[in-house]
């Protein structure tokens, strides 16, 4: 699913950025991003490679960009070959009652007056996720994060777009008894749109993992706006044959930082252009473990290949346990499906590999950081910033490209 050869005529913003998976799908779309907002600072820094990576590709220099990837330049020099005021479209800031006036004056004289056709964004998703609010003990009432909705609905009224995408977890639906939501859809309309929401399933799109989030898209004006029926992408996808099959073998504690391809890509990974023209990808690189995780890994690897199941905390030796808890959270440790789908990868990928365990007896490890990416359905030259722990925390909170093609794909035939 490679970039539209026609030129970029719409334009978009980008608030709550992360590392830029809705942006993605919507460059591929043909969109031009005018600004990023992003608070966390290796994120930032991604997506500003990643836009130094754009520039370069369209200037015809993307050798720079390819000798940043083989660390024959300092991410400075990179840096040095793209124009300044494109950098700075990349906001570094928290998104709070405080910065909300200073960032969107930052936008209106980065922007310098061009037409802003979509604002895309989901802001931090523990607030309403299910998880956050059974960890908290107040179960996030209270939390700031709830509200973040209303500084989304700021850009709204200011720049006044022509459609808007706001993106969320599933606990959304559920969270405050629904308040939360109604109070968004309340707000997002009296700001002169009509909303209407829906729950996808990323892998209608072709990502390789099951993965629901709520999207809610508005349109400016009365008009009634129904949620779009959105382009599918099919096809008979496995994890391990059509997505891991081309990386070099790892062992745990794996660095492959610069992983020359094995074997031709596939026709998946074609079709998608995560394989997108080059010999090499990088952040081939996984996390080292110590020889009682190892040997769980290789457990649950066997059971999961031999059986078809997953295996229960309480069926491990009792030499192997390291909690006395066997009656409850028995699913601690967790293998990709090498024959289907991924399961959701989450952030916390970041804090160990127990979940994401590779699906190979010969290679027993968690996933590396440039298999969590695909998974994501990020491009092989996606590059993220900040080393392997911060690459795996953003590429968790990420919305898959290939997910947020379909919808720019939507939005600009509407805008057409």
């Amino acid at each position: 699913m490679k970039k539209d050869v026609l030129s970029n005529q719409f334009t978009f913003i980008d608030v709550f950025s992360g590392a830029g998976g809705l942006s993605e799908g919507f460059t591929r779309a043909g969109f031009t991003g005018l600004a990023h907002i992003e608070a966390d600072s290796s994120a930032a820094y991604t997506l500003k490679t990643r836009l130094a990576r754009e520039y370069l590709h369209q200037s015809g220099k993307g050798k720079i960009y390819e000798s940043y990837l083989k660390k024959e330049i300092e991410r400075s020099e990179l840096w040095q070959n793209v124009p300044s005021e494109l950098l700075e479209s990349v906001i570094n800031r928290v998104i709070d009652r405080e910065s909300v006036s200073e960032i969107k004056r930052s936008i209106t004289v980065n922007t310098q007056g061009k037409k802003i056709d979509v604002l895309i964004g989901g802001p931090p998703c523990q607030a309403y996720s299910l998880v956050g609010r059974s960890r908290d003990p107040n179960r996030m009432v209270g939390d700031s994060r709830n509200y973040l909705f209303r500084l989304y609905a700021e850009f709204l009224k200011t720049f006044k777009p022509k459609f808007f995408v706001f993106e969320n977890v599933l606990g959304l639906l559920s969270a405050g008894s629904k308040a939360y939501l109604n109070e968004m859809v309340s707000l997002f309309e009296s700001s002169g749109y009509s909303v209407d929401h829906s729950v996808l399933a990323a892998e209608d799109f072709g990502v390789l993992q099951r993965r629901k989030r709520v999207i809610v898209i508005g349109r400016r004006g009365r008009r009634r706006f129904l949620f779009p029926k959105l382009k599918k992408l099919e096809g008979d996808w496995q994890t391990k044959r059509d997505i891991f099959a081309d990386l070099p073998i790892l062992p745990p504690g794996g660095v492959n930082e610069l992983a020359a391809y094995t074997r031709p890509p596939s026709k998946y990974l074609s079709e998608t252009g995560i394989r997108n023209g080059g010999t090499f990808t990088t952040q081939h690189v996984c996390r080292p473990h110590n020889e009682r995780d190892l040997e769980i890994y290789a457990i649950t690897i066997e059971k999961w290949l031999s059986e078809g199941k997953r295996l229960k905390y309480d069926e491990l030796p009792q030499r192997l346990r390291t909690h006395n808890n066997i009656s409850g959270f028995l699913d601690r440790f967790k293998v990709i499906d090498p024959n289907g789908l991924s399961h959701t990868v989450v952030a916390h990928i970041a804090k160990d590999g127990h979940y994401y365990i590779y699906p190979d007896s010969n290679q027993v490890r968690s996933i590396s950081v440039r298999e969590a990416a695909r998974i994501q359905s990020f491009p092989d030259d996606y590059f993220f910033e900040g080393g392997r722990t911060a690459a795996f925390r953003q590429i968790g909170n990420a919305v898959p490209p290939l997910m947020a093609r379909a919808i720019a794909d939507y939005l600009k035939s509407e805008l057409s």
